[in-house]
C-alpha cells in the first residue's frame, strides 16, 4: 500500500475531513480545502480530493467513530434531517430498516424496533424502546415525538443497551443529540417553507457567543396545515392544526475543566386527532347499519366520504423540559452530571365510529400529566488499555391519566337495542309522551372513565469497560443493575349523564320506571364501556398497588481489528423493562420483560471502491412480552394488556458508496423472522409459532448529486426510496385491525415511498432555495381499522396514510 493508499484508508475509515483533507490534496496537487465554516463534503467541490464529514457517535458513551462501534448502528445526519423535510421523528419512518414510529396520533406514539414494541396506550405499562435527547431519558410516548428543534443526529442503536443508556432499551434505543451553542462567532439561520394543502413552516436559530467562554442559542418553530381530508357533509377540514416549539440553550466553560450546559424546551401541539373514514354501508337516517358488521361487505377507505360530528375532536400537548450538564476533567477522567426535568399535558379526543349520526356516536379520550425527574452520574476515562464508563441514575416519574369513552343516550338506546334487544329509552321516551310527561331523553351526552395514577422510581448504577487487549482485539463488559419501584391506582368512576339522569328522576317521580319493572338506580350502575366483572365489582372504589422490580443485565463484545479497514465483532447482551399494570383491571399486574440478544457482524472499509459497509446477523429470545390487546370477546370490547414470549432472528446491511465528491449512495436493509414461542390471546387463539406481524424484508436508499455551477452557486438532487415489505398476518390479525386481506382493501400490504430534493444554494452557502415532493408518487395505504364501535353498533372505522406532501423552501444564513 502506498503512502497516498494509507492515507486515504484511514480517512475513510475514520471519516476525519479535517484532519486528512490538506494532506490529500497536496498529495494530488489541488488546491487547500475550503475554510472549517463551509461544508466539508456534501457542499465541496466536486474536484476536490474525496474526504468525508467526520461520523462521531457516542453510543457507547463515549465518542467513537461510527466505523469503529460494535454495534448495529444507523446515524441520520443533518443532510439527511434537511433533504427529507423531516419535521419530527416520525417522518423518517421507513427510512431506517427495522425502526417503525407511529406518529398517527403523536400524544399517543409507538415505536417498534427489530419487531419489538409496547404500544403507549396507558401508563400501567412502559416503552420497550427507549427515546434520549442529549442523553436524557424522553420517558413515554406523549413526550418523544416533538418536532426537531436544532437537532445535529440521530444514532439508532439496535438490540439491548442497557449498559450504556438505562431504562426500557429492551429493544434499542433512539438518541437524539441537538447543537450545542459555539463561541466561535455569531450565526443565525431562516427557513420558510411552504407547501400544498396550506403548509406553512417557519424555524430560525441565533448563536449569540455572551463573550470568550459564553455562549448562547435560540431556536424558534412555527408550523401549520389546513388538512389533507375534509368532512364530506361540512367541508370543514378533519386533520388541520399548528405547532409551536421554542429552545433556549447556554454553554459556559467555567476553566480549562470544566463546563455547564443547561437548555430549556417548551412546545405546544393544536391539531386535530386522527379522522376514522366509516367503511360500512349505512342506509338513510334513522336507519342501523348490519350488525354485526360483516368484513367481507368492507369499503375501500379511499372511496368513502369522511364525517365526523366529535365535539372538539382534538389533539393538543404543551411540553416543557429542562436540562442541566455539569462536566469536570480531572486527571484520572471525567465527571459528567446530568439533572433533567419534563412535564407534558396532553388531550386526545379521536372519532371511532366513522359516521355523523348521534344514535351511532361513540369516541375515545386520553388525557394525561406527566412529570419526570432525572439525574445521572456519571464518570468516563481512558488509558492505553482501559477505556472505562461508570455511574449511577435516579428516574422518577409522576403521571395521572384519565381514559374515557363518550357517547350520547342516542347511541347508549342503539347499543342496548343491540346487546339487550331492548331500545330502552325509546320505549321510556314513548311512554313519557303518552302520559304527556315533558322530558327528553335523547341527545343527552353520557361520559365513562376510568382514572389512573403512576407514582414511578427508578434507580441504576452501570458500568462499562473496554479492555484493548491487543492493538486489534477489544473485549467490553458491561453490566447494570436496576431498582423499579411502581405505585399505580385505579379509579372507575360511575358514567355521567346528569341532564339524563335528572330526565330519568322525572320518570321515576311520575312512576314510569316502575311499570317497567326499573328504577333510576338500574340506571346509575350501568355502564357500556367498563362494564367487565372486575370493573364493575370496584365500581366507584379507588384501589391501589405497590410492586418492584429488580435486575441484573450483562453486556459482553469482543470485536477484532482484521486490518486497518476491517472489523468483526460479537456480542452478548440482556435487555430489561419493568414489569407493569393492566389500567383497565383494578389490582391485575405483570412482570418485567427480558430479552437475550446475541449478535455478529463485520464494518468494512474499500479503500479503492470508495465504500463502507455494515453488515450483522442476530438473534433474540424475548419473554413476557407486554402488549395491548383489543379483547373482542364481550359483546362490548375493551382494552387489555397480555403478555407472549417470541424469538427472531435476522440480519441487516448498511452500505454507503462515495465514487466522487459531487455523488454518493446508500443502502440499508433488514431481514427478520419474528414468531411467538408461547401466546394465547385474551380471546382464547393459540397463536405459538406463528408470525408476529412483523415483514420479512425492509430497505432504504439514497442518492445525491452536486453540480457545480462555479460563480452561480450549487446545486443539489437528492432521491431517497424507502420499502417495507408486507406484514406477516397471524390467526388473530383481523380481530386487531391490524393485518388482514379484505375484499376491497389490503391492511399491511407492502409499502413504498419516494422523496425527492432539489436545492440550489449560493457560492457562500449565504442562500439556498429547493423544491420538494415527499410520498412522490403518491402511494397511499390502510393503517388500521378501529374497530371499537364494531361489535356495540356495527361501525367500523379505517385509518390512512398520508398522501403526497410538496412545497418549496427558501432558507438564509449569515
Amino acid at each position: 500500500m502506498t503512502l497516498k493508499q494509507g492515507i486515504l484508508s484511514v480517512c475513510l475509515r475514520r471519516a476525519l475531513a479535517g484532519a486528512c483533507a490538506l494532506p490529500l490534496a497536496a498529495m494530488a496537487q489541488q488546491s487547500p480545502p475550503e475554510p472549517a465554516a463551509q461544508p466539508s463534503a456534501d457542499a465541496a467541490q466536486p474536484g476536490d480530493a474525496l474526504t468525508l464529514d467526520r461520523i462521531v457517535v457516542t453510543a457507547q458513551s463515549r465518542e467513537q467513530e461510527l466505523q469503529d462501534v460494535p454495534i448495529a448502528l444507523q446515524v441520520v445526519g443533518q443532510d439527511v434531517l434537511e433533504t427529507s423535510v423531516a419535521r419530527d421523528i416520525g417522518d423518517l419512518d421507513g427510512f431506517i430498516p427495522g425502526l417503525v414510529v407511529d406518529d398517527m396520533q403523536p400524544t399517543q406514539a409507538g415505536f417498534r424496533l427489530r419487531g419489538l414494541s409496547t404500544g403507549d396506550f396507558g401508563i400501567g405499562t412502559d416503552p420497550t424502546v427507549g427515546v434520549y435527547v442529549d442523553g436524557v431519558y424522553a420517558g413515554r410516548g406523549g413526550g418523544t415525538v416533538l418536532p426537531f428543534i436544532d437537532v445535529e443526529r440521530i444514532e439508532v442503536l439496535k438490540g439491548p443497551q442497557g449498559t450504556l443508556f438505562g431504562r426500557n432499551t429492551a429493544a434499542g434505543a433512539i438518541s437524539i443529540i441537538t447543537q450545542q451553542p459555539s463561541t466561535e462567532g455569531f450565526e443565525g439561520r431562516a427557513r420558510l417553507r411552504l407547501g400544498n394543502y396550506e403548509q406553512r413552516y417557519f424555524d430560525g436559530m441565533l448563536n449569540v457567543p455572551l463573550g470568550e467562554d459564553v455562549a448562547l442559542r435560540v431556536n424558534a418553530l412555527h408550523s401549520e396545515t389546513g388538512g389533507w381530508l375534509d368532512d364530506a357533509a361540512t367541508g370543514k377540514s378533519l386533520n388541520d392544526g399548528d405547532n409551536q416549539a421554542l429552545r433556549a440553550a447556554l454553554r459556559w466553560n467555567i476553566g480549562d475543566n470544566t463546563s455547564l450546559s443547561f437548555s430549556w424546551d417548551h412546545e405546544k401541539l393544536d391539531q386535530r386527532s386522527r379522522p376514522t373514514i366509516g367503511i360500512v354501508d349505512l342506509p338513510p337516517a334513522p336507519g342501523l347499519p348490519a350488525f354485526p358488521a360483516n368484513p367481507d361487505d368492507y369499503r375501500n377507505p379511499f372511496d368513502q366520504p369522511a364525517y365526523t360530528d366529535v365535539a372538539g375532536n382534538d389533539e393538543g400537548r404543551t411540553f416543557d423540559g429542562a436540562t442541566l450538564i455539569l462536566e469536570h476533567g480531572f486527571d484520572w477522567g471525567r465527571l459528567t452530571s446530568t439533572t433533567a426535568w419534563r412535564n407534558f399535558d396532553t388531550i386526545n379526543r379521536a372519532e371511532e365510529d366513522g359516521t355523523n349520526r348521534r344514535y351511532l356516536y361513540i369516541d375515545t379520550v386520553n388525557l394525561e400529566d406527566n412529570t419526570t425527574w432525572y439525574q445521572e452520574f456519571k464518570f468516563s476515562g481512558s488509558s492505553d488499555r482501559f477505556d472505562w464508563v461508570a455511574g449511577a441514575s435516579y428516574f422518577q416519574e409522576d403521571a395521572r391519566q384519565t381514559s374515557q369513552v363518550d357517547l350520547y343516550s342516542d347511541s347508549i338506546d342503539t347499543a342496548a337495542n343491540y346487546v339487550f334487544g331492548m331500545p330502552i329509552f325509546s320505549l321510556l321516551q314513548g311512554a313519557a309522551d303518552g302520559y304527556g310527561i315533558p322530558v327528553q331523553l335523547f341527545g343527552n351526552p353520557w361520559m365513562e372513565a376510568y382514572h389512573n395514577t403512576l407514582d414511578a422510581k427508578a434507580y441504576a448504577v452501570f458500568g462499562d469497560v473496554i479492555w484493548h487487549a491487543t492493538d486489534r482485539l477489544n473485549l467490553t463488559f458491561g453490566l447494570r443493575y436496576t431498582r423499579d419501584q411502581k405505585r399505580f391506582t385505579w379509579f372507575n368512576d360511575f358514567h355521567k349523564a346528569d341532564e339524563l339522569n335528572q330526565a330519568l328522576q322525572v320518570l321515576d317521580q311520575a312512576g314510569i320506571l316502575a311499570g317497567l319493572g326499573l328504577n333510576a338506580d338500574y340506571f346509575a350502575g350501568l355502564d357500556l364501556a367498563f362494564q367487565d366483572p372486575v370493573s364493575m365489582a370496584n365500581k366507584g372504589k379507588l384501589n391501589s398497588a405497590s410492586n418492584s422490580w429488580s435486575d441484573v443485565s450483562p453486556r459482553l463484545v469482543v470485536d477484532y481489528h482484521l486490518s486497518d479497514d476491517a472489523m468483526v465483532f460479537a456480542s452478548l447482551a440482556k435487555g430489561y423493562k419493568a414489569g407493569g399494570y393492566n389500567a383497565f383491571s383494578p389490582g391485575a399486574h405483570f412482570d418485567n420483560e427480558e430479552v437475550w440478544n446475541f449478535e455478529t457482524g463485520i464494518k468494512r472499509t474499500f479503500v479503492d471502491e470508495r465504500v463502507q459497509l455494515e453488515a450483522s446477523a442476530f438473534r433474540y429470545v424475548y419473554d413476557n412480552r407486554q402488549a395491548i390487546w383489543l379483547d373482542t370477546t364481550p359483546q362490548v370490547p375493551r382494552y387489555v394488556t397480555n403478555v407472549s414470549d417470541l424469538t427472531a432472528w435476522g440480519m441487516e446491511l448498511s452500505t454507503r458508496w462515495f465514487p466522487s465528491r459531487a455523488f454518493n449512495m446508500d443502502f440499508n436493509a433488514s431481514w427478520i423472522n419474528s414468531t411467538y414461542d408461547d401466546y394465547v390471546t385474551p380471546d382464547g387463539r393459540d397463536l405459538s409459532g406463528q408470525a408476529t406481524g412483523e415483514p420479512w424484508f425492509s430497505y432504504s436508499a439514497s442518492a445525491n448529486y452536486l453540480v457545480d455551477l462555479a460563480d452561480s452557486g450549487r446545486l443539489r438532487f437528492t432521491v431517497r426510496h424507502a420499502y417495507r415489505g408486507a406484514s406477516r398476518c397471524n390467526t388473530s390479525s383481523s380481530t386487531q385491525g391490524n393485518c388482514g386481506r379484505y375484499m376491497n382493501f389490503t391492511i399491511g400490504e407492502e409499502q413504498n415511498r419516494t422523496d425527492v430534493f432539489v436545492q440550489w444554494s449560493s457560492p457562500t452557502d449565504t442562500w439556498a432555495v429547493a423544491l420538494y415532493a415527499n410520498n412522490m408518487f403518491n402511494n397511499r395505504y390502510v393503517h388500521g381499522l378501529n374497530q371499537y364501535g364494531t361489535t356495540v353498533f356495527g361501525t367500523t372505522g379505517a385509518t390512512i396514510s398520508e398522501p403526497r406532501y410538496y412545497g418549496m423552501e427558501l432558507r438564509y444564513r449569515f
